[in-house]
Formats: C-alpha cells, sequence, structure tokens
C-alpha cells in the first residue's frame, strides 16, 4: 500500500497541519501524446452544463481545498461557495490509494488525482472524459501540462491540470565534495556518503532508479521510467537495494528532512524546491537542482467522477480551482508551480513562478511526471509486458527490508 501523505509546504501550514507527502505522474518526456494500450470504457463528457445542485464531494491533498479553518489566510472555498450556491464538502485523502477506494464508491464528485492514481481511476471507468470548452480558465494552463500521458487518452482529456513539481538532488555544500551533477551521487557513488544519503519514501521512487539506468545503461532499453519490463524493472529493483545499504533515512515528512539536512545526518538526497527552501531559511547549507539525467516530477489533475451527483457544481470547482487568483493562492500555500499561466502576475512573492519553473516549458521537458505503471506498457510496446504498480509496491516493501 502507498502510504505517505502528499502535505501543503507552507511554514504556515506546517503549524496547522500534519505531515508526510505524495504526488502526481507523466512519460519521460513531461508531456504529450496519450496511453497506450490503455483502453477506458466509452464514457461521453457533457456537452453543456444545467443549473447547479447546490452542493459537491471533493477528495483532495491536504491544502488544496482550504476554507480557513487551518490557516485565516487561506480560504478560496467561501468565495466559491458565494458565488456558485454549491456548498463544498471535502475529504482530505491520506495516499492515491485511498482516492481510488473512495472514487470507487461513488459518493465524490472529483478527486484532486496524482498520476500514480490517474490511470487507475481512467482505466476503470471511475473518471469521466472533461469536456474542456466547459472550463474557461483550461485556455490559460500552460500547454506542457495538457494532453499528457498521465491525464489523457488519445487526445481527450480527462482531468483539468491543478500544479505541478520536479522531484530535486538535494545536498550539503559543507560535506559533499564535489559538488554532484549526477544522480550517481546517491546510486553508484552512494557509499562516499553512507548512512546520510535520503530517498523519498514510496513505491513510485523506483521510477527515479529507472530514470538513471535510462541514461547509464543503455543496453536496458529503457524509454519511459515508468514503463518497465521484468528485465528492466529488476535491474532498477537491484540498484535501490544496493542504494538501501547507504540509506539513513527515507524520507516522508518534510520537517524531519529539514532536521535531517540541519543536524548532518542527511547530506545528500531527494527533495522538492519548496523544503529545500525552507531549509535553506532554516540555516542548512543545501542546494538542490535538476541533475544531467533529469528527474521525476509530480502534476496533479482534477478529475470528475464517472458517477458524480453533483456534476455541474464539480465543473465550476474545476474552473474555480484553476482560475488565475485561486491557483496562485493554491500553489503559494502548497509550495509548487501553478498550472495557470496568468497565476504567477497574482502571487504575493513576484519571484515566486521564476523559483518554481513555472513558465519555463525547457525545464518540465526534462522532467518525468510520475506515471501508473500498467501492464500494458506505457512507452507504446506490445510484444511484452510491463509490471504493473502492484508489484512496485511489493517490490518497495522488500527493497527496504
Amino acid at each position: 500500500m502507498e502510504y505517505v501523505v502528499r502535505i501543503p509546504l507552507t511554514a504556515a501550514a506546517a503549524v496547522t497541519l500534519l505531515l508526510a507527502a505524495t504526488a502526481c505522474g507523466s512519460s519521460d518526456s513531461g508531456s504529450g501524446g496519450s496511453s497506450s494500450g490503455l483502453n477506458p470504457p466509452d464514457l461521453k463528457a457533457p456537452t453543456k452544463l444545467g443549473a447547479t445542485e447546490g452542493r459537491v464531494n471533493l477528495i483532495a491533498w491536504a491544502g488544496y481545498v482550504e476554507d480557513g479553518s487551518n490557516d485565516p489566510e487561506a480560504d478560496w472555498v467561501s468565495d466559491f461557495e458565494k458565488r456558485t450556491g454549491c456548498q463544498v464538502d471535502s475529504r482530505t485523502a491520506a495516499s492515491s490509494d485511498e482516492m481510488v477506494k473512495l472514487m470507487k464508491t461513488g459518493q465524490y464528485d472529483a478527486v484532486s488525482a496524482s498520476g500514480d492514481a490517474s490511470l487507475r481511476l481512467i482505466a476503470s471507468g471511475d473518471a469521466a472524459p472533461v469536456n474542456t470548452d466547459l472550463v474557461p480558465n483550461y485556455r490559460d494552463i500552460f500547454s506542457g501540462l495538457k494532453d499528457g500521458a498521465w491525464n489523457s487518452v488519445d487526445g481527450q482529456m480527462y482531468g483539468i491540470p491543478h500544479g505541478r513539481g520536479a522531484n530535486l538532488l538535494m545536498y550539503n555544500t559543507d560535506k559533499v565534495s564535489p559538488a554532484p551533477t549526477s544522480w550517481s551521487a546517491v546510486f553508484d557513488d552512494a557509499s562516499r556518503y553512507k548512512g546520510h544519503v535520503t530517498a523519498y519514501d514510496s513505491p513510485i521512487y523506483i521510477a527515479d532508479a529507472a530514470l538513471y539506468l535510462k541514461a547509464t545503461e543503455p543496453g536496458l532499453g529503457i524509454k519511459d521510467p515508468y514503463a518497465l519490463d521484468q528485465k528492466q524493472f529488476d535491474a532498477a529493483v537491484a540498484l535501490l537495494r544496493k542504494q538501501n545499504a547507504n540509506i539513513g533515512e527515507y524520507w516522508s515528512d518534510y520537517l524531519k528532512e529539514i532536521s535531517a539536512f540541519k543536524s548532518g545526518d542527511s547530506v545528500i538526497g531527494t527533495t522538492w524546491q519548496v523544503i529545500a527552501n525552507l531549509a535553506a531559511d532554516e540555516g542548512a547549507k543545501v542546494k538542490a537542482f535538476v541533475p544531467a539525467e533529469g528527474a521525476t516530477g509530480w502534476s496533479d489533475t482534477w478529475m470528475v467522477s464517472a458517477k458524480a451527483k453533483h456534476p455541474d457544481c464539480a465543473y465550476k470547482w474545476l474552473d474555480w480551482i484553476v482560475s488565475p487568483k485561486v491557483n496562485a493562492q493554491v500553489a503559494e500555500y502548497f509550495g509548487e508551480a501553478p498550472a495557470n499561466s496568468e497565476a504567477c502576475d497574482l502571487t504575493s512573492d513576484k519571484n515566486f513562478c521564476a523559483t518554481y519553473h513555472a513558465s519555463d516549458e525547457d525545464y518540465w521537458k526534462n522532467i518525468a511526471f510520475w506515471n501508473t505503471p500498467i501492464e500494458q506498457c506505457l512507452d507504446g510496446r506490445t510484444d511484452v509486458r510491463c509490471v504493473p504498480y502492484a508489484k512496485w509496491v511489493q517490490a518497495w516493501t522488500e527493497i527496504k527490508g
């Protein structure tokens, strides 16, 4: 089971919410294309909206649906309710697996699905195709988030992109020398920092190993780190088993990662931009960057349930949450690049979008957004079966011992 929790990563949120972390998906190009071999049920997107139903039931990561109760400064729900008449009932999910399970009940209208859940929801028929014409703010979504391998099939969008982030390599500038340029620092060369290496605690981290092997072991033929046949998968697992001997701690709680880098217990490993910012603000001597091989990353998508009882309010919510002002608020509160290109003019920190590379599409081309591994290889191969996500979960438990 996936057991880490997506959380808002601002300093204010750290005071008010419990912590841990997980997120999203794509092909190794970051965007474009569809999920090869995926044949979802023949569901139709609505052609028009009717009268709103008076309420909407949402499943979301903590920090995405804020009404001021956690932080008086974070409230984008109240105005939505006033403007639309749709009362929001939100349930915070602890994992992508929980989101998938809850969506199957038919009790929820929409979900902020990550890439490690979205294809499961599409393939099972629990998520409906979305008519983007009914979401006016979709026109201003960054192009790199549209028609992604994790949120569309054959050109049909199954949701509205919300935000994105990269999984970076962070290191202590005093204790790691020379400065690393490659993920080899936490894989092949990890023994140099034995006991002080940290890694993200999730089965999807297997893709990080696959991404490294894609660059360093071309004979394996890895094209997409989320489309691994048995030989490729075994190689990634073997690399992670070797790495495990040098791991001091797998992180899921970002406050613990910050503390570990401040104390020196961790000197190198995976992180998010917002964690690097907070660690540096608290005095840790760290730098974070995308290594030469590129990096994995995450992009969340608001998806509508195929069984939605309040579909019109759900569509109103999708448009609201990616409207420029609200998307800017969510991005800053959570710590991610906003999806709406107009949001960058409305962040309170005028350098926010530059720091998070919000509009730098060349940057995102090197990010392999999280996707759901399925038997139908996402890289288009039809002569082999790829290892599905359930096997990733099992392998991750064995890797950690």
